[in-house]
């Protein structure tokens, strides 16, 4: 299941993403490394939008895997 090991590798990226955000955000400032490498980096912002949606993706599958283990 080589596919799960990969969405839990994005959701946990992604989770450490956000909780960067929050952290950055808790001290007045805000840092989002996927806008900054889509955004800032690579001046394209579907870059951004598609990493967000892997990701959620990514989520979805390791939601249903547990689901599937009980």
């Amino acid at each position: 299941m080589i596919h799960y090991k990969i969405a839990k590798v994005l959701t946990i990226i992604g989770g450490l993403n956000w909780g960067l955000v929050g952290v950055t955000h808790a001290f007045g400032t805000h840092l989002d490394l996927v806008e900054y490498i889509g955004y800032d980096i690579l001046n394209a912002p579907v870059v951004s939008d598609v990493v967000y949606i892997i990701v959620g993706i990514a989520a979805v599958i390791v939601l249903v895997g547990m689901l599937d283990r009980k």
